[in-house]
């Protein structure tokens, strides 16, 4: 009897952390699943084998490497495959499934193995994933062709250090046995290339080191194969476990084309690692019985240490291995239909090899057979030899291969029936065993095993989003972290998530072993999480050691203060750091530690005021202890404040639990006794209250004086001074007071009084009575005595009736008067009473007023009601007294209400009896006649018939409702109808028909009887009802609505016509809807949705799933939820008013338009039409509906009209239109403006006549520009659409070139150098220091001093903030001395980060004291501070440049460059046709054409020709730039050959060679502009030959060399192409002057007009130049996707492989505590300061200029496009909002749309960033130190300092000065250290 964790349900707590904590890896095509996974228990790496992919990612998931495996043409029937040899088969292209992935840590290696051609492994360096080898030529590289990953199983085995290791490989072969081997041992290389890589250990003509499984076995068994689940080295022994078809005994009984279901077993498989010939072959049948099921198809295994613990339950050494495995249910694997049932059990290895040890013993000694069906050997007998067969026994060639019949069975561990099991994994933790079972819906179970039959699951997670959960799974080389992968993600869930659990209690009944309570800081963690948690009891890992709190006195008075409390702890730690106690939030206080006692004392009377008690009379508080090391509370007790003024009563006082005391004499409740008055006044217990005892009921009749005597104990007398006894009645609300008298301490009396109430309708009233003495103290009335107040004639108005009354009453029957009167106001004498009991007790004259029902069957049965006046006192006096129609009635006890009612049975009636009426006689004996009644209505007989019934069938579940028609229907008293034996629930009937209610059928499908019985009446006839299947629905549509539903939804199904009245419904947050359908057909109905009950209080704007959607179909059942259903809902459709007055003016014929939302629901399918309905007045409208508003064609009609929506459920008015036409006018306005007229059309007239001359012109020119402008609007978008196919295209090309390698990063070295001194090549600290040979020693001495003095703290802000204050240091002087310390103190970046911080918090100061707008900050380059941090981000981004950011802003820089090169660009000026600068853009049409030049490569003359684009408008020099770009594609740009240094040569036919230059005699010059020479001009036709040459000193056609050197392109060039600072970059546009001595001007695409000589003619065409900015546009679009590259890779903060920079969330953070120090809480500001800080100081510098960060060259019109990009970039980052309208500048109209989602995502930046954990001082200096020693000897420190010096030299005075006026320079004499420095430093000798 295993104890089988099955039903740990209250144990399971599953874990709250919600699984998007996880880190997780998805994948990135939904088809190329994951299949394996290894970590590399070194450094946490894992390695995930995918279809198509092998990954590399870093242990926290982020994806290092991949490397790609598939797909590829391939087809599984070739073999051998086609990359070995030509195949016949159609070729497609085919997945690669990754199949086996190993570990081959000796040769640092990854074997991945996959399903394309017939199973070929890779070898993969682990480092990245770099192919060492892939050996494909031989049968032993074909593993098998299998496509699934999860049958093949290796098993890396070493042989010590000598000799190489081994791989075991177990695969199915997929019906192609004679290829594969099934089992096999093969060699592994050294080499991964070498040939032997692969080769079976031992191989000769007799055996190898395999076994392939015998081609009998599939004759027998078509699709045998062996799969194998799982494999491992143990010991001298590999072992595999598998799953395979069980092969029978005959031939046909394993075969599953006998009919019979294939039966599977589960075997391990053993082999010796030494053993080659593979004698050693053994394999045993496992599996696992558990309550009575067997679970025998293995799911996962895992082989783990036992662990102490259940080391002990198995009887094996803690660490032995055991074996734990997954099976699930029974033997037959259906994949359908599979059962979920699964278990886990544990085998131990050493009981399976002591198994297999005594079988091979026995079969040794020759017993049974070697029973293997499959190999072929089953009736073998075994043969006898004499050996000792030990443990390591590897078998003969005898006795080989072996089969064990025997199973081996593992000890259940626990079951589960619903959520599959589908992997498993294991770790000893602490001595506890502990496994983590993955399962079919993506959860993981954790489950700690104890025992063999002990095995509790303490925790379940999702781990994956959907499952189920593959059979890999890892740990993370710590133990903290668990891989789990489904199909499509990869996540890490925490080992333990002790952190859940709030309480010590929760977290040591978690069950969790990892998890213990850390005391003092009160939370759940591991041991080595908490600190200290080995001195005694700071952790507790036993429930029994949590913290026990109690205090006593554990309850106060709310009036007492500053009560000395004592706490007594349990299991607490050493307090010596102090407690607090802390009520709740109310008040909190030192404790006083006496060993295990706290002290503490109750709150003081300032804090009480706090702790009101309102909830009854006391208030339960929290007493917590709070430990003054941690901060936290520990341990806590409940604590009580009472308050006894609460109470008003001496019994509820004295009852109290708590110390209260009743003052009988104050009428007061205290817990202070001595405030009590009289000590006799003290009332502790309640029979000590005064109260007033029980009585009796107190009956007084209304208007008679009568005194109330009232028994009670302990009355007070009446102190001196205070009033007497007083009764106080409430009668109807209306209070009496009546004087009382005490006669003693237990007896009070109300004096005589009369008392009345209002009415007749009751006849007596029940009034409070309560005694109260001195005016308001009330005596308790604990059995609340009453006093009842009567009249005799209420509601009793016949004789009967005052009999029946109370006789305690005294009412009497006053015949005289004929009324009910109390004795004494009878004034006729006593023989004219009637009382009860009296002498005369009988009433006369009975009468009847009612009888129900009229009519009833013959048969009898029938209750008769019977209602009157007088129908006697008691049942005896009617009992058999009743006759109905002559027919004996009999009364029944339980109908009869004295005087009032009879009900009697009717007895049967004869055939000739057919009406007559009720008599009753009243008495025992004979009947007098004053005693007789008779009814004046009759009692008929009738015959009821049943004549049909109709619906005539149903559902088999019921809930029809049947109607039955007939006659006499509604006759008797009850009517019961059955179908055959099972009851119909009646519901109505009339004279006619009666209605039921089916139930569910007993009998299934078919007919059944109908038969109805009223009373004792049968009526049969020949009435059938059909039971017929239920309905079914297969589908709804649409499958969505809206929140208030009432949209169509057309249903298919079956059998819907059998349901009379169909409702639709729908379930959410616990509410229903339903809604109503309409039968169309027995096949569909039409619907109206049910709205979704969800309270529109909150407005909701999101779809919403109902949490349950179906149909009300009488009463079937399987449809009132529908599973499969995807309904949805979506937000109502809102309208806005028509206007804010609510009416709309309009005229006659225009349309109305209705605003709003949601107008189309966006379904997947596209948008969902709703039916929406628009009226104006009473007439609808024509609609056009979008998104945000209706159309409505708006009829014709005049005046005032409401305007009513509807749609769905909702009917909406969203205001009145008001129809105007237009109103007409009096006869003289009419005349007047007749006569106006006339004047105005005679001068219109003339206007006209004069215009239409001038017209004409104007016309034509308006024509001509309309034409142009049609065409020009053709065009663009023509050149749009063309622009952007081209650069996708050429994109394309250009990111495959861009290959990582592709990308010339510049060294760090040069790209710092280019940040912190731009403009200024081979600065100083890069050389070594120069100085005379005679003073070497004597400078480095002094700046070594000097070294060491910028090292120090104090001296180094000292220095800087004297520099800053000197006048004469320019802000260029800032930036050198910022950029120069830099260079200092690279090798020190946690200090200069310090100086740094310093430098920034002083500016921040600064700059707020100067009561500048914070938002200046950082804005400008004014101190060393800022240029600091720009050097200080440029130092520490190089890395993140590197790897993230450089490759889009690269990708950028090329699409840009590319993009401009396209079209046309003027050498001279720099315009280009392609620009997003407005600056740059030629604004005019340039015809040209695009050439393909067929290139000879300058440096080797044979290799083949270069194509290379270029047109037909470049200049010679642009020809030459673009060639060589081609040519040196992936060449730094500083590498290549120079175009200045070479020349064109045009190479036409038969070897006549051209050079082409931009100027020559040839160069056309027209008045004083000469135009540079083009392609164009020397007519090259495409696809000419061009080589580059090297420059010729003279050309034959060149004019003389002074003017072209000076004239010719190279020199606008070489102005352009200056790399200095980005100031000199500001002038841009080369001026043209006119060459000095011929005055002539050159131009190439357009002439400057700034000359001012262009002609008017050419105004035609610039006249619209600016039609040419949409230019602008068509560029943008090409090159948006590049600029949102950069973008979103700046502004994220997770990065493919690489994290945010610390330096960024570190800078970040400390802007953020500035500004909080200096309480600015403005976001702007903090936002303003971030964008200063970093975009703007770092990034926009880098955009700008890329060749800081790559060797490129910028030509001038990339720098225009890429500061139009920085300025957006710049937008993005403000906080303000840009007004635009058409004069602000193109560039920001540009990116206008753009900026605002550009802004959200640096405000979402932002804000990622600030939730980030903080970065620690300790992390972030570790990481500057990294950072530090990275980049050591980067720059000569001496050359920094001597730079440094020179400004000391400069104000040596001014910096003494300052250090000795400074108290810390003071203290380290850092005044005379400088003077030393100077000394040495001038020291001429």
């Amino acid at each position: 009897g295993f104890d089988l964790a099955h039903s740990a349900g209250s144990q399971v707590i599953t874990a709250s952390i919600q699984q998007e904590e996880y880190a997780s890896f998805r994948a990135e095509n939904p088809e190329w699943t994951f299949n394996h996974l290894a970590v590399d228990y070194r450094n946490g790496n894992v390695y995930l084998g995918a279809v198509n992919r092998i990954y590399k990612l870093s242990p926290g998931l982020e994806v290092q490497v991949s490397h790609e495996t598939g797909p590829d043409e391939d087809n599984r029937k070739c073999y051998p495959p086609r990359i070995v040899q030509p195949c016949s088969e159609p070729l497609t292209l085919t997945n690669n499934v990754n199949k086996m992935l190993l570990m081959d840590y000796r040769e640092n290696r990854l074997l991945a193995c996959g399903s394309l051609y017939q199973g070929i492994c890779k070898l993969l360096r682990l480092d990245d994933l770099f192919k060492l080898g892939e050996p494909f030529h031989k049968k032993e590289h074909y593993l098998s062709g299998v496509n699934e990953s999860g049958s093949v199983f290796g098993v890396i085995v070493s042989y010590g250090n000598a000799s190489p290791d081994m791989l075991f490989v177990a695969t199915a072969v997929d019906g192609k046995p004679e290829y594969f081997p099934t089992i096999s041992s093969r060699k592994l290389a050294r080499n991964s290339e070498e040939d032997g890589m692969f080769a079976y250990v031992f191989h000769d003509e007799f055996v190898a080191s395999m076994i392939k499984i015998p081609s009998d076995t599939f004759t027998v068994i078509p699709d045998f194969d062996i799969y194998y689940i799982y494999g491992f080295a143990s010991g001298t022994f590999v072992y595999f476990l598998t799953l395979q078809p069980e092969m029978g005994g005959g031939p046909t009984t394993g075969s599953s084309s006998a009919g019979r279901e294939q039966v599977y077993t589960s075997k391990i498989v053993r082999l010796c690692k030494a053993d080659t010939a593979f004698n050693s072959y053994v394999e045993v049948p496992i599996g696992c019985i558990s309550g009575n099921v067997e679970y025998r198809l293995l799911e996962a295994a895992y082989l783990s240490k036992a662990g102490a613990i259940l080391a002990r339950s198995l009887d094996v050494a803690p660490d032995d291995d055991v074996l734990f495995a997954v099976f699930s249910k029974g033997q037959k694997r259906r994949p359908r239909q599979a059962s979920q049932d699964s278990a886990l059990c544990v085998f131990s290895l050493r009981k399976i090899n002591e198994k297999i040890k005594e079988r091979l013993q026995s079969c040794y000694k020759g017993e049974g057979t070697l029973d293997l069906a499959w190999l072929k050997v089953k009736d073998i007998p075994c043969s006898s030899a004499l050996l000792t067969i030990d443990d390591d026994f590897c078998g003969l060639d005898m006795n080989a291969p072996l089969g064990v019949s025997e199973m081996v069975r593992g000890k259940p561990l626990f079951s589960d029936a619903v959520d599959k099991m589908t992997s498993v994994i294991g770790y000893v933790y602490k001595n506890h065993s502990l496994v983590f079972v993955g399962t079919k819906s993506g959860r993981v179970k954790k489950i700690r095993v104890d025992g063999s039959s002990r095995a509790l699951q303490y925790e379940t997670v999702q781990a994956v989003e959907n499952g189920p959960i593959l059979r890999d799974m890892a740990f993370s080389s710590d133990h903290h972290y668990l891989y789990v992968m489904s199909e499509t993600q990869l996540s890490r869930v925490p080992v333990e998530a002790c952190g859940q659990y709030s309480t010590c209690s929760e977290c040591l009944g978690s069950g969790d072993p990892h998890c213990g309570w850390c005391v003092l800081h009160n939370m759940c963690t591991r041991k080595e999480k908490c600190e200290r948690s080995s001195e005694p009891r700071r952790f507790a890992s036993d429930i029994k050691q949590c913290v026990r709190l109690s205090v006593h006195p554990n309850n106060i008075s709310v009036s007492q203060f500053s009560v000395t409390l004592v706490l007594e702890a349990h299991n607490v730690p050493e307090l010596s750091a102090g407690v607090n106690c802390t009520f709740e939030d109310l008040a909190e206080m030192n404790g006083l530690v006496e060993g295990n006692r706290i002290k503490c004392s109750s709150p003081a009377e300032k804090e009480m005021p706090r702790i009101i008690v309102d909830k009854g009379d006391h208030q339960i508080v929290q007493l917590y202890l709070k430990s003054k090391e941690t901060g936290l509370a520990f341990a806590n007790t409940s604590f009580v404040f009472y308050n006894c003024s609460v109470h008003k009563s001496c019994l509820s006082c004295v009852s109290s639990p708590y110390q209260c005391h009743w003052c009988k004499y104050r009428h007061d409740c205290t817990h202070d006794p001595r405030t009590c008055s009289f000590q006799e006044g003290r009332v502790k217990k309640p029979e000590g209250c005064p109260q007033l005892l029980p009585a009796e009921r107190i009956l007084v009749p209304v208007n008679v004086v009568k005194p109330i005597t009232l028994r009670a104990k302990n009355l007070p007398q009446p102190q001196s001074g205070q009033r007497g006894y007083e009764c106080l009645l409430t009668i109807q609300g209306n209070e009496h007071r009546v004087p009382a008298l005490r006669f003693n301490s237990s007896s009070v009396q109300c004096q005589n009084t009369s008392y009345f109430y209002d009415g007749m309708e009751m006849s007596s009233l029940p009034v409070e009575l309560t005694v109260i003495w001195n005016g308001d103290f009330s005596i308790d009335n604990p059995a609340h005595n009453k006093v009842h107040l009567y009249k005799c004639d209420a509601q009793r108005g016949s004789c009967g009736l005052c009999l029946k009354a109370d006789p305690l009453f005294g009412c009497v029957w006053c015949k005289g008067e004929n009324r009910c009167t109390l004795k004494q106001h009878c004034p006729h004498p006593e023989n004219q009473w009637l009382e009860h009991n009296g002498i005369n007790s009988k009433c006369t004259h009975p009468r009847i007023t009612q009888i129900t029902p009229l009519r009833g069957p013959r048969e009898g049965g029938t209750l008769v009601t019977i209602r009157g006046e007088n129908l006697g006192l008691e049942f005896r006096e009617i009992q058999g007294n009743v006759k109905v129609a002559e027919v004996d009635c009999t009364p029944i006890r339980e109908g009869y209400i004295p005087a009032e009612q009879i009900v009697c049975e009717m007895g049967k009636a004869e055939k000739s009896q057919y009406t007559g009426n009720v008599q009753v006689c009243v008495g025992v004996g004979e009947c007098r006649p004053e005693f007789m009644a008779k009814s004046s209505k009759y009692y008929y007989f009738v015959i009821p018939r049943i004549i049909n019934l109709k619906p005539s069938r149903g559902p088999v579940s019921g809930g029809t409702i049947v109607n039955i028609t007939g006659s006499h229907l509604d006759a008797g008293s009850n009517v019961s109808i059955m179908f055959k034996d099972q009851p119909c629930t009646y519901l109505r009937r009339g004279g006619q028909w009666l209605t039921c209610r089916t139930y569910a059928s007993l009998h299934g499908y078919g007919n059944v009887s109908v038969s109805v019985s009223i009373d004792k009446a049968h009526l049969q006839k020949d009435l059938r009802f059909e039971y017929v299947e239920d309905p079914t629905i297969t589908k709804i549509e649409p499958e969505w609505s809206i929140y208030s539903g009432h949209t169509p939804v057309i249903v298919t199904g079956t059998n819907l016509d059998i349901i009379q009245t169909p409702l639709i419904r729908a379930k959410y947050n616990g509410h229903e809807t339903l809604n109503l359908c309409q039968v169309l057909s027995p096949t569909s109905m039409l619907c109206q949705a049910p709205e979704l009950p969800i309270s529109l209080a909150r407005h909701q704007e999101v779809p919403e799933r109902p949490d349950e959607f179906g149909f009300k179909l009488d009463d079937v059942q399987a449809l009132m939820a529908l599973n499969n259903t995807n309904f949805i809902y979506y937000p109502n459709p809102e309208f806005e008013p028509l206007s804010v007055s609510g009416v709309l003016e309009l005229k006659p014929g225009s349309p109305i338009i209705l605003k709003g939302r949601n107008f189309l629901p966006p379904t997947n399918s596209g948008n969902g039409k709703l039916n929406y309905t628009v009226l104006i007045g009473e007439k609808p409208c024509v609609l056009t509906v979008s998104e945000t508003q209706l159309l409505c064609e708006s009829p014709n009609l005049t005046g005032r009209h409401k305007v009513l929506a509807r749609v769905g459920g909702i009917e909406f008015s969203p205001g009145v239109v008001h129809i105007t036409s237009d109103s007409p006018l009096s006869s003289t306005a009419i005349i007047g403006i007749a006569a106006a007229g006339a004047l105005l059309i005679l001068f219109i007239v003339v206007v006209l006549i004069a215009y239409k001359r001038k017209s004409r012109e104007s016309d034509l020119t308006l024509k001509r520009l309309q034409m142009q402008m049609d065409n020009l609007e053709s065009r663009v978008a023509l050149e749009c659409k063309e622009a952007f196919a081209e650069l996708q295209t050429d994109i394309h090309e250009l990111t495959s070139d861009l290959d990582g390698a592709g990308i010339p990063f510049l060294d760090y070295r040069t790209y710092t150098m280019r940040v912190l001194f731009p403009g200024i090549e081979e600065h100083p600290v890069l050389r070594d220091l120069e100085v005379p040979g005679y003073r070497q020693e004597q400078v480095e001495k002094g700046l070594k001093l000097f070294g060491q003095l910028i090292n120090n703290k104090v001296f180094l802000l000292c220095f800087i903030r004297t520099l800053e204050a000197q006048r004469g240091f320019s802000m260029r002087d800032r930036g050198n001395v910022a950029s120069l310390i830099m260079t200092v103190l690279q090798s020190k970046l946690e200090y200069a980060t310090d100086v740094l911080k310093h430098l920034l918090s002083d500016l921040i100061d600064r700059n707020l004291e100067s009561k500048n707008h914070p938002k200046l900050l950082l804005r400008r380059t004014e101190s060393v501070a800022e240029k600091m941090l720009t050097n200080w981000f440029t130092f520490l981004l190089y890395k993140f440049l590197k790897e993230c950011a450089g490759e889009p802003l690269f990708s950028l820089f090329c699409a840009i460059k590319q993009q401009m090169e396209k079209g046309p660009i003027d050498s001279i000026t720099g315009e280009a046709r392609y620009s997003l600068s407005e600056d740059k853009l030629i604004r005019q049409q340039i015809d040209y054409k695009t050439l393909v030049v067929n290139c000879i490569h300058p440096e080797n003359e044979k290799s083949p020709e270069i194509q290379v684009k270029v047109l037909n408008c470049d200049t010679i020099s642009q020809v030459k730039e673009k060639i060589l770009d081609a040519i040196y594609k992936n060449v730094p740009h500083s590498h290549r050959l120079k175009a200045s240094d070479m020349d064109l040569e045009w190479r036409q036919g038969r070897g006549q060679r051209m050079i082409l230059q931009d100027e020559d005699v040839t160069t056309k010059i027209e008045g004083d502009w000469k135009r540079l020479n083009m392609l164009a001009h020397y007519q090259v036709p495409d696809n000419a030959v061009m080589a580059l040459v090297p420059k010729q000193v003279t050309a034959y056609n060149s004019v003389n060399n002074s003017t072209v050197s000076r004239t010719s392109a190279s020199k606008y060039e070489n102005m352009i192409k200056y790399t200095g600072s980005p100031d000199s970059l500001r002038s841009r546009t080369p001026m043209i002057t006119p060459d000095l001595e011929s005055g002539v001007k050159v131009w190439h695409l357009v002439k400057n007009h700034e000359h001012g000589d262009q002609k008017e003619g050419d105004r035609g065409s610039k006249m619209v130049s600016e039609i040419y900015l949409t230019r602008l546009l068509a560029t943008k679009g090409t090159l948006q996707k590049f600029v949102d590259d950069l973008f979103e890779t700046i502004f994220s903060t997770a990065h493919r492989g690489s994290a945010l920079p610390l330096a960024i969330k570190y800078m970040f953070d400390f802007l953020d505590e500035q500004a909080d120090k200096h309480n600015i809480h403005d976001p702007h500001v903090r936002h303003t300061w971030k964008s200063n800080c970093l975009p703007l100081r770092f990034w926009v510098n880098v955009i700008k200029n890329p060749q800081f960060v790559f060797d490129i060259h910028k030509s001038s019109i990339t720098d225009a496009c890429l500061s139009v990009v920085a300025q957006t970039f710049m937008d993005s980052c403000s906080t303000s909002e840009h007004r635009l309208g058409k004069d602000s500048p193109s560039n920001k109209l540009l990116y206008a749309k753009d900026i605002p989602s550009y802004k959200s995502w640096v405000e979402r930046y932002y804000s990622d960033i600030s939730k980030m954990p903080a970065i620690s001082d300790q992390d972030m200096n570790a990481y500057l130190a990294e950072q530090s020693r990275m980049h050591m000897n980067e720059f000569n420190t001496m050359s920094s300092l001597s730079e440094i010096y020179s400004y000391v030299g400069k104000y040596t005075e001014e910096i003494v000065c300052s250090l000795e006026q400074d108290d810390a320079a003071r203290k380290q004499r850092l005044a005379f250290k400088l003077e030393q420095v100077v000394a040495f430093m001038s020291l001429e000798s």
